[in-house]
C-alpha cells in the first residue's frame, strides 16, 4: 500500500505540475480567446534562464523568482508586439503562435545546445518522508503545495477581486467593459503576462522533476492541451481536476502498462468529450 500511495503522491505531484501550466494556457484561451501554441515554449525557456542563474551561482530560489519575471516581461512583449494583431482571427493565432514555438525552440537549441539538464532540487528540499517502506521526495510534496496555493490564488482573484470582475466581464461583453472607461487591451495584456508567468513557473519547478532536453516544449503542450480540454475551455477549475486525473492516470499508466501509459490519457479525453463534449466545467454552447 506505501508504494501505491508513493505513486498516487507522484501522480499528483506531476498533475500540479500540468495544472500550472495549463492553467496559464487556458486562462488566456478563456479570457483573450487567443490560441496559444508557443506556451510549451515559455515554459521551456524559463527553465533554461533558471538554469543558466543558478549555473551563475545564484540559489533556486533567486533564479525562480528571476526566470518567472523575465519569461512574465517576455510574454508581455509578445502580446504587445504580435498577438494584439491577431485577436479575432483563430487561424492566424494558431500560425503565428505557432510559428513562434518554433523560432523560440531554435532559439534555446542555440544558445543551450541539445544536451540533457536538471535543475538541482534546492537544499531545503532535498530531504524525503517516509511513508510506510517507501521514501516520498519533499521536493514532489513542494509541487503539491505550490499547486494547491495557485488554485487557491486563482479561486481569490476571480470571485474576490475587482481585476477578477473585470476580467469575467470582458469575457462576456469587452464592448460594454470598455465603454465603462475600463482599459480593457491593457486587462489583456496583463493577463498574457500572467498566464506566461504560470508557464515559467511550472518549467522551473519542473526542471528538477522532468529536466530539460530538445522536444520537452511540444511535449507539456500536448499534455496541457489535454488538460484544457478535458476540464473545459476557459476553466482552470476544470484544468486542476483534469491535471490531478492526468498526472495519476500517466503515473499509474507507466508503473503498471509503460507502452500504453500515453494511450490511457488519449482514452480518457476521449470519454470525456463524449460524454461531455464542453469538457468537465466549460460552458455549453447555445
Amino acid at each position: 500500500m506505501s508504494a501505491i500511495s508513493a505513486q498516487l503522491l507522484t501522480g499528483v505531484a506531476y498533475g500540479m505540475l500540468y495544472f500550472m501550466i495549463a492553467a496559464g494556457l487556458t486562462i488566456i484561451l478563456g479570457v483573450m480567446n487567443v490560441v496559444n501554441l508557443a506556451h510549451g515554449t515559455l515554459f521551456m525557456l524559463s527553465a533554461y534562464i533558471a538554469f543558466t542563474f543558478i549555473n551563475e551561482e545564484l540559489n533556486f530560489w533567486i533564479a525562480l523568482f528571476l526566470a518567472v519575471f523575465l519569461t512574465a516581461i517576455f510574454g508581455l512583449f509578445l502580446e504587445k508586439w504580435l498577438i494584439k494583431h491577431v485577436y479575432g482571427k483563430e487561424l492566424e493565432q494558431v500560425l503565428l503562435t505557432f510559428g513562434l514555438s518554433f523560432i523560440i525552440a531554435d532559439a534555446v537549441e542555440w544558445i543551450w545546445g541539445t544536451e540533457m539538464h536538471t535543475l538541482p532540487v534546492p537544499d531545503l528540499l532535498s530531504g524525503s518522508l517516509a511513508i510506510g517502506s517507501t521514501a516520498f521526495p519533499l521536493y514532489r510534496l513542494f509541487v503539491v503545495f505550490i499547486g494547491c496555493l495557485l488554485a487557491l490564488l486563482l479561486w481569490y482573484l476571480e470571485t474576490k477581486t475587482r481585476i477578477g470582475a473585470i476580467i469575467r466581464a470582458g469575457v462576456d461583453d469587452r464592448a460594454m467593459v470598455s465603454a465603462l472607461g475600463i482599459n480593457v487591451g491593457l486587462v489583456f495584456t496583463g493577463v498574457f503576462a500572467f498566464g506566461a508567468a504560470l508557464a515559467g513557473l511550472s518549467g522551473v519547478l519542473g526542471g528538477p522533476l522532468i529536466g530539460m532536453y530538445t522536444g520537452m516544449d511540444s511535449e507539456i503542450l500536448v499534455t496541457s492541451l489535454i488538460v484544457v480540454v478535458i476540464g473545459g475551455l476557459g476553466s482552470w477549475k476544470g484544468s486542476f481536476i483534469g491535471a490531478i486525473a492526468i498526472g495519476v492516470i500517466e503515473t499509474l499508466g507507466k508503473v503498471w502498462f509503460p507502452s500504453l501509459s500515453m494511450l490511457t490519457v488519449f482514452l480518457i479525453m476521449m470519454i470525456v468529450l463524449i460524454i461531455r463534449p464542453q469538457g468537465l466545467f466549460g460552458r455549453e454552447v447555445a
